[in-house]
């Protein structure tokens, strides 16, 4: 019985779909465990997924990039996704022109805060070369930092690992932040989320509003780019960070 169950498991294993079937059961479930957990951000369905896939890998002895066969078909609608959030981008383009040259700054600011004081952070803590160079990128959307990954020289599964704490601390942090400091434009939490938290911060962005989901997509945009545009000429000097 036991080697008829290895049988059939070494042959649906070596079909993508598994992963991808795999992949989109345990989100659901992840869903499901996070409503019954009284929705908590500490408990963010996609951190919950990741345990409950990173176990289910592990128990099976399923290395990342089997996995990644069936899982890139998920991987490749994140790029549609993204370029689909120039929808509220351009219902509110009125707004964004206004603000056109602070937005800017604050992008560009926030983009290399965002980089500089993660890789600072891991040198200081004693991180090798690769790690620095994985962890560069962790601001920014999936599909953008895994891309800024691989052309740099750092892993990108440990960066899109990265890209999803980042994402989930940001959505748990924020509240807290916003009250503190007494914000209440729509547009700035929307942005700030959008910048420092990508792709889960505008998920909560727009549980706020149209306007803050919106300036949120202009925030993981304007950060995508800065960082691609930005990181690539700087990373020679990175490992020059380690103490």
């Amino acid at each position: 019985m036991n080697e008829e169950f290895t049988d059939i498991w070494a042959f649906l294993a070596a079909s993508p779909l598994l992963w991808l079937t795999m992949t989109l059961v345990v989100f659901q479930v992840a869903l499901w465990l996070h409503r019954q957990l009284g929705g908590s951000m500490i408990l963010h369905p996609v951190l919950i997924a990741m345990a409950l896939l990173i176990s289910i890998l592990l128990l099976t002895g399923t290395d990342y990039d089997t996995y990644f066969e069936g899982a890139q078909f998920i991987h490749f609608m994140l790029g549609p996704a993204t370029v689909a959030l120039a929808i509220p981008l351009y219902e509110h383009r009125h707004q964004i022109r206004q603000l056109l040259l602070p937005l800017l700054v604050a992008g560009v600011a926030g983009a290399l805060v965002a980089a500089i004081s993660a890789v600072l952070v891991a040198a200081l803590l004693g991180a090798d070369p690769l790690t620095l160079l994985s962890l560069a990128p962790k601001s920014v959307t999936s599909p953008i930092a895994m891309g800024i990954a691989e052309k740099i020289g750092g892993l990108p599964s440990l960066t899109a690992a990265l890209v999803l704490l980042t994402g989930a601390i940001g959505c748990l942090l924020s509240p807290l932040l916003i009250r503190l400091l007494g914000i209440r434009d729509d547009r700035v939490k929307g942005f700030a989320l959008g910048l420092s938290a990508h792709g889960f911060g505008t998920a909560q962005a727009f549980g706020i509003s149209a306007t803050a989901g919106a300036f949120a997509g202009l925030g993981l945009t304007l950060a995508g780019v800065m960082t691609a545009f930005l990181l690539p000429p700087v990373t020679p000097w990175l490992p020059g960070l380690l103490p």
